[in-house]
């Protein structure tokens, strides 16, 4: 049974009838939002026939993408999205309506996209995004471009004049259609003169600046950490009492270092870089759903002087069994806006994966915390519990698998 899957509903487009499941906490998870369908149907005319390569910049679940493939059975299309359980449900989607040429993958914007010379890029832009990172995006498309290849985009329509304004102060860019009502507007435009393709990134850090908030530098204990915070995760300017609990649980405990360690959701990379400072692992894993913060938490570490070949990171929104099986220290912080119900399948899975002995360290409000050893007790897990911390309304708790 997925924990995720919210329902599944349908998308009417080009004669098809597209079914999609779609997940809780994915972005219009009720119905295809109006501006997704406003955007595929300015892309419905023949004059969009021949766009055979196509890329769908922030897939979510796959109305854009799997509707302009739907639409053309010629198409080979790209979808891509910083959120790895986007990509499981594009994926799913695909399959669920038996959709060829299809490549769905992670990647944050453009960084990680595995081609160039696309027909057409289109995309439902992120509201919340920032009007840097947006004009990044809007632009950076230039790149991946065809000669006169179309980029087609949807906005809410309070960003409509930001929109405009970026795209019409480009020298190299044409605006060849718009269309707006009271709450989207949609952009077509093309590059007069297309640049080189960007280069592929210079490593775990290279690009992060469009998305960077602030610097920050903490001090605990006599062990100072240096952060690059950014814009869309928590903690971009202090830290929250779930982590602060975590770290000092983690600090506290007693018995042999852990050889490997693995930070589940790791946020800006706060908790990874403490690990390293104090602790030396032989290993840090990192495991996240949210491409943003895994490259931000391998930035971080980096920076506070983790070695590369110590530390790896595996963009998913569930674990794998081998990264868990070996990991003898565990730090799961548990998102808040997570379906009880997926949160409690991590629980189990970490709680299940872990070698004997291992010790898993939960941070969570202590409502969901109290949640999950209740209903994992009741399942009779092989676990104990060995300690718990709790501090206005928050808790860590430390498990131990037996």
């Amino acid at each position: 049974m997925d924990p995720y899957l919210k329902k599944t509903m349908t998308l009417g487009y080009a004669g098809r009838r597209l079914e999609l499941r779609v997940a809780q906490d994915l972005f219009s998870s009720h119905a295809v939002d109006v501006g997704t369908r406003l955007l595929l149907r300015t892309l419905a005319g023949p004059e969009h026939g021949s766009h055979r390569l196509v890329l769908d910049l922030g897939c979510g679940y796959g109305p854009i993408g799997l509707g302009l493939k739907a639409a053309a059975s010629h198409r080979t299309v790209h979808m891509v999205d910083r959120d790895a359980l986007a990509i499981e449900y594009s994926q799913g989607n695909a399959a669920l309506n038996r959709l060829e040429d299809i490549e769905v993958y992670g990647s944050l914007g453009y960084a990680d996209v595995r081609r160039s010379g696309f027909d057409l890029i289109a995309s439902n832009i992120p509201a919340k995004a920032g009007t840097p990172v947006i004009a990044r995006l809007l632009l950076d498309a230039a790149g991946l471009l065809a000669p006169a290849g179309l980029v087609a985009i949807v906005v809410i329509a309070p960003l409509q004049g930001t929109v405009a304004e970026i795209l019409e102060g480009s020298p190299a860019v044409e605006i060849v259609f718009r269309r707006a009502t009271a709450s989207y507007a949609v952009f077509h435009y093309r590059f007069r003169d297309q640049g080189a393709p960007p280069a592929a990134p210079g490593g775990r850090s290279s690009g992060l600046e469009v998305y960077e908030r602030q610097r920050l530098s903490l001090v605990h204990k006599g062990i100072r950490l240096r952060l690059q915070t950014a814009y869309g995760l928590p903690e971009f300017d202090s830290l929250s009492f779930t982590t602060e609990l975590v770290r000092d649980t983690v600090l506290r405990m007693r018995g042999p270092k852990p050889r490997i360690h693995l930070v589940l959701h790791p946020g800006q990379g706060y908790l990874p870089s403490m690990l390293w400072a104090a602790l030396k692992p032989d290993e840090i894993r990192l495991v996240d759903r949210d491409l943003l913060a895994l490259r931000f938490s391998e930035a971080n570490a980096l920076t506070n002087g983790c070695p590369p070949d110590r530390l790896h990171a595996r963009h998913r929104a569930s674990l794998d069994q081998d990264w868990l099986q070996d990991a003898e220290l565990v730090v799961g912080m548990l998102r808040p806006k997570e379906p009880p119900e997926s949160t409690l399948a991590i629980a189990r899975q970490l709680v299940s994966g872990a070698p004997r002995g291992g010790r898993i360290v939960l941070g969570a409000s202590s409502t969901v915390i109290t949640r999950c050893l209740t209903a994992l007790d009741a399942e009779t897990l092989p676990f104990r519990t060995v300690d718990r911390k709790r501090n206005k309304g928050f808790s860590a708790v430390v498990l131990e698998r037996r």
